[in-house]
């Protein structure tokens, strides 16, 4: 059972395919890159030979001129002898810039542009015998062998059946004046180039889209593979809990310092302590400005009686404000009754204590919906 949940049967995941990416790892076509190299090489000598030519018999018709003073000089020789070198480097130079040019495009057609040193990083476990033979025995390698195989044998088979057909015609050019014998057999060489990379155009029309099939297929992922890039993108569900937490205790002991502001606090008698304020000019209900639980709960309760702030004993709305209520944002809806009770309560004692009015009554126990009090969940999971 393990053994199979880890057969890479899943198609990778975007993460994965860009950090392949980033590892230079994309498909890559070599039939496309071999097209280009002799289609655009062929082409470019096409097109640059006359000028080229041209050049090269100018040039050596200067060589090959002298007179007395050339002779009476030689070191004009060597002038002239750099000229014919710049000739051919330009000459080579541009070749090679057009070919250059014509593989990175073709890379870059294939597989896209890919932005990595790590390719060319020197890799020793290459060296590996066994690794070597491993991957000589790979499905991809399989593949590009047999691939590799036919396109030789299709080669083989058009070049044969080419030769066999022009041999007769290209003996019979020794009959023929130079120019027209030279003129025929560019032709035929031409045509015979022109088989080749259409032979390596069909190959590169099959072999892009089989190695980018072969590129999925060893970036395929197995279950186990799927769950831990999960873990690593999301976070790890009991650390991010656990950092929840960290956070949510971090911002009830800063909130500590916004209980004088309160108008009173309810606590359930040492356990939870809620600091609840209440503007009726600038906010739409009252808001919890503080809470905490045990020795934060404690010191909530000093503070507010060191600043002569109510602190009322109310064990089912302390536990379902303190399990319920944001820090700094509205009460739920469904405590609004409860908590104007208390806020009443606290208005009438305020009143009396400036002698403008009685003492209230004994400190209200606001009815709670049992299923906001954690208390009541609790004893109801208990029971059942």
């Amino acid at each position: 059972m393990e053994s199979g949940s880890q057969d890479r049967n899943l198609p990778a995941s975007q993460r994965k395919l860009q950090k392949a990416r980033d590892d230079g790892q994309v498909s890559r076509s070599e039939d496309l890159t071999h097209l280009a190299v002799l289609g655009v090489g062929s082409v470019a000598i096409l097109v640059l030979a006359p000028a080229f030519f041209d050049h090269l018999r100018l040039d050596m018709i200067r060589q090959l001129s002298f007179d007395g003073s050339t002779l009476l000089s030689p070191r004009t020789l060597f002038p002239r002898l750099s000229d014919s070198v710049t000739v051919g480097l330009a000459a080579s130079a541009t070749l090679a810039a057009i070919v250059m040019t014509a593989i990175i495009i073709a890379a870059v057609a294939s597989g896209g542009w890919v932005n990595s040193l790590t390719p060319l990083m020197p890799d020793f476990s290459r060296l590996n015998p066994l690794t070597g033979f491993a991957n000589l025995l790979s499905k991809k390698k399989i593949i590009t062998t047999g691939k590799m195989l036919l396109i030789t044998a299709v080669m083989f088979t058009v070049a044969t059946l080419f030769l066999r057909n022009g041999l007769v015609p290209i003996s019979s050019l020794l009959l023929q004046p130079s120019a027209s014998a030279v003129a025929h057999l560019v032709q035929w060489i031409t045509n015979g180039l022109g088989l080749m990379l259409l032979v390596l155009l069909l190959a590169a029309l099959v072999d892009v889209p089989l190695q980018k099939f072969l590129h999925m297929g060893e970036m395929k992922m197995s279950h186990q593979e799927v769950k831990q890039e999960g873990k690593e993108s999301d976070g790890n569900p009991q650390m991010k809990q656990k950092q929840r937490q960290r956070q949510r205790e971090m911002s009830q002991k800063s909130s500590v310092t916004a209980v004088p502001k309160a108008d009173f606090v309810v606590m359930n008698p040492t356990h939870f302590a809620v600091a609840i304020k209440y503007d009726e000019k600038t906010m739409a209900a009252p808001q919890v400005i503080s809470k905490g639980s045990d020795l934060l709960a404690l010191k909530i309760r000093d503070i507010a009686k060191n600043h002569s702030i109510p602190v009322l004993q109310s064990p089912m709305l302390a536990r379902a404000l303190y399990a319920n209520a944001e820090l700094d944002r509205d009460i739920p809806s469904a405590l609004y009754t409860a908590v104007a009770q208390v806020l009443a309560y606290v208005y009438r004692l305020r009143a009396a204590l400036k002698g403008e009015g009685p003492m209230p009554d004994e400190v209200p126990q606001p009815f709670v919906p049992p299923e906001l009090d954690p208390h009541s969940k609790t004893l109801k999971a208990v029971t059942v």
